[in-house]
């Protein structure tokens, strides 16, 4: 296309020479006139509606990390976390670069944006392994795999942690638990243990959902040894009394008796108040993380 309208040019530069020109010659020299004009017109108009003008490209660096320091504190988090990974892209050694990285994966993670703040954060550790901020930096990873908030529909129906895929809660965990063996001093310590206990819990819960399930369709094995998998992994979850309870009738159902007996034998030591042998459900289900702290 552009050897079309060079050679156009080149034509029309010949069609002001100071020469008599048939009048054909001229209607074809204005029609090309017209056309190149045009052209120009509507490239220069789908480039303008493209792409508005991006104002920050000529703001300083103190600058940009001031407005976007604004917008974190004004809550627009979608717009701070674009301007703080516009100030660590444009000024890379700059002093502001390591506070933008994880002010970026801050502001996605509130703005609900989970693979853009992944991505930053893990670009923080990855680069930054000295930094005196990385206890925050794997702390704020597990805050944003641990991603509690089931939304309005998880509310309503009463869902948790525990009736969805397990495999961001085991994430959150390993962050966690970074936190908890490098950084014992830390003070996202204690909130990063209380998130650890709850993940467990909640992945023993799954484990029990699916024994459940297993066991009510009369997959007696199957339930039997998802329970056996609880009793095994998760000693301490509160899931233990109903996997326990589990194992017991499974036992029963396929005709081990000794075994059914014996099961019965620890689950009564365990949970000696217990009627879930009576009635087949647990009194109480395991808190929210946050609940943690209500005795």
């Amino acid at each position: 296309m552009s050897g079309a309208i060079s050679d156009a040019s080149l034509r029309l530069a010949g069609s002001f020479a100071p020469q008599k020109q048939s009048p054909r010659f001229s209607l074809v020299s204005i029609a090309l006139l017209t056309i190149v004009v045009c052209s120009l017109f509507l490239l220069g108009g789908c480039a303008g509606s493209d792409g508005q003008k991006d104002d920050t490209d000529i703001w300083s660096e103190s600058k940009l990390y001031s407005e976007a320091t604004d917008k974190l504190n004004d809550g627009d988090f979608a717009k701070c976390g674009k301007y703080f990974d516009k100030l660590e892209a444009r000024f890379p050694f700059g002093p502001y670069s390591q506070q933008a990285q994880i002010n970026a994966a801050y502001c996605y993670w509130k703005a609900q944006e989970q693979t853009q703040a992944l991505v930053a954060i893990d670009r923080f550790i990855k680069l930054h392994q000295g930094s005196p901020t990385l206890d925050y930096a794997y702390y704020l990873k597990g805050l944003i795999t641990f991603n509690d908030d089931l939304g309005w529909l998880g509310k309503f129906t009463g869902q948790d942690l525990s009736e969805r895929d397990p495999k961001a809660a085991k994430e959150a965990f390993e962050s966690f638990k970074t936190v908890v063996e490098r950084f014992p001093n830390s003070k996202y310590t204690p909130d990063s243990l209380d998130r650890m206990r709850y993940i467990v819990n909640s992945l023993a819960e799954a484990d029990v959902i699916v024994a459940r399930f297993y066991y009510q369709r009369g997959a007696y094995l199957a339930a039997a040894n998802r329970a056996q998998l609880v009793i095994k992994d998760y000693d301490r979850a509160p899931a233990v009394e109903e996997a326990l309870y589990i194992l017991t009738k499974s036992y029963e159902k396929l005709g081990l008796t000794q075994l059914s007996n014996d099961t019965l034998r620890v689950f009564k030591l365990n949970f000696p108040d217990s009627q879930m042998m009576e009635t087949g459900q647990r009194v109480q289900k395991e808190r929210r993380w946050w609940q943690i702290w209500n005795k």
